[in-house]
């Protein structure tokens, strides 16, 4: 055993044999995810929690007596603070991006992530439903983790890779287990015959998914089932066998990325599988440092026993996520702590049969005029967009709030932005049919959706059929 390295202290048992792909794979991809969050914060942000937005944080940190977990904006919130955050945060990762930490000693790289950690926390810590979403906490328990990779001049500790792929497992394993114990059409293998129609914002190729022959499907659910039930488990096996099983994970996430729109939790999946992949297989990355190059023998003493450390807190956080996997009453995107780490996760434990949307108008003083979102259904003859990895945060509450999921806390203020035309809710629309002037009224109704038919697309080039339900909300002016 080599107990002295040319950059510091190495052990057998420390470093990961090779590990310099993954390491690159796992640092750039986190931080561009980062980017992509921040950026969407800084956009979003302020008209949806914003201090005149739908829920605003300096009521809501005041009415509640603990926040979620520690956040910046406790003590003091603005428009303009929240947007320092952000584009801070997404600064930081274009370096992380371009491999710049990375050149210096570990603990610059590790400040990197962990700046990002606590910035992108604050900020989805006082979210509220806007960031309920399970990929929120699985980019923070990464970015966590990432932290302590190292950089150029240091090995690739073993011990970090390993949490890495212990968080793909509970992500992919936990998925496959709330769909067996939710819905009866995952067990009989029908989820498929509804699941691309509705879902919550389709993408272009989501028709085409839909109307692929239902033996297909079955197939489909069938390969997911084995992707997350099975394959998880042969992420901790000896090489090669961990680095197919991640391949197959990489190749499950890249079928949903084309069907559908899931913000970054595809790619982020897809990122963290590379943990489990040896150097052999991703033999050429930018920045690999040579074998036997200064540095990349040995990690300084401080640096082995701050990952130690971090592997002994992570064995105490994950007995509670660990227990939830096998319990009957598992618990789908939760956090334990008030850090955000050790995190139970799951996706879609049950398939909506039917599709509903929310269609907001308003009146001109003669006719209905319908608001265009950016990324939901709304007008039958548009193609589903592609927005992913990007989130469009009122698009997905939409979708909630058309499954009847409580929502007239953002929705009434919503309606009354745009009876005011205010121009930062109207911003997160894709079109204002009064160019920016006030309505008179405002209503909100429901509509069934379908995708066409064959024959239906043939004749009219709509991509969906609707017909109306009812009103949610009647006219307010």
């Amino acid at each position: 055993m080599d107990l002295l390295g040319a950059g510091g202290l190495s052990v057998g048992w420390f470093a990961a044999e090779g590990g310099f792909a993954a390491r690159f794979v796992l640092q750039h991809g986190i931080a561009a995810v980062f980017v992509v969050a921040f950026v969407s914060s800084a956009l979003q942000f302020p008209a949806l929690l914003g201090e005149r937005g739908l829920l605003p944080v300096p009521l809501y940190v005041k009415r509640v007596s603990k926040l979620p977990g520690p956040s910046l904006f406790r003590r003091h919130y603005s428009d303009a603070l929240l947007r320092v955050v952000a584009w801070g945060g997404a600064g930081i990762g274009v370096t992380v991006v371009l491999g710049l930490p990375q050149r210096g000693p570990p603990w610059l790289p590790m400040l990197a992530f962990l700046a990002m950690w606590l910035l992108y926390m604050s900020i989805v810590n006082v979210g509220q439903v806007f960031y309920g979403f399970g990929w929120e906490i699985l980019l923070l328990e990464a970015g966590f983790l990432a932290a302590f990779l190292g950089s150029n001049q240091t090995m690739t500790p073993v011990i970090t890779l390993w949490l890495f792929r212990w968080l793909v497992f509970r992500l992919e394993f936990g998925a496959g287990m709330i769909k067996m114990r939710g819905d009866t059409a995952w067990r009989d293998l029908t989820a498929l015959y509804y699941h691309h129609e509705t879902q919550p914002m389709p993408n272009p190729l989501s028709w085409w998914f839909h109307h692929l022959p239902k033996p297909l499907h079955k197939v489909e659910v069938v390969g997911n089932h084995f992707a997350q039930l099975v394959v998880p488990f042969l992420l901790f096996a000896p090489q090669p066998v961990a680095s197919w099983a991640a391949l197959v994970v990489v190749t499950t996430q890249l079928w949903l990325v084309l069907s559908g729109n899931f913000a970054w939790l595809n790619l982020l999946t897809l990122v963290l599988a590379c943990s489990a992949v040896g150097d052999s297989v991703l033999a050429v990355v930018p920045g690999r440092l040579p074998a036997g190059t200064p540095g990349s023998a040995g990690s300084p003493l401080w640096f082995m026993l701050v990952v130690l450390a971090l592997g002994a807190l992570m064995v105490v956080l994950s007995w509670r996520p660990l227990r939830n996997l096998f319990s009957r009453r598992q618990a789908m995107n939760a956090s334990f702590n008030r850090w955000r780490l050790g995190n139970a996760y799951g996706a879609f434990g049950s398939i909506t049969r039917d599709r509903f949307e929310v269609v907001v108008e308003g009146w001109d003083g003669q006719q209905w005029l319908e608001y265009g979102f950016r990324g939901k259904p709304g007008d039958p003859s548009r193609m589903p967009r592609q927005w992913a990895p990007y989130h469009l945060r009122l698009d997905w509450m939409m979708w909630f709030l058309a499954l009847g999921q409580p929502g007239m806390n953002w929705f009434v203020p919503f309606l009354q932005q745009l009876l005011a035309a205010d121009p930062a809710t109207l911003k997160l629309l894709r079109h204002d049919p009064f160019a920016g002037q006030t309505p008179q009224q405002v209503r909100a109704q429901v509509y069934a959706y379908r995708f066409t038919s064959w024959r239906e697309w043939r004749r009219t080039g709509n991509w969906w059929v609707r017909e109306p339900m009812g009103l949610l909300v009647p006219p307010l002016g």
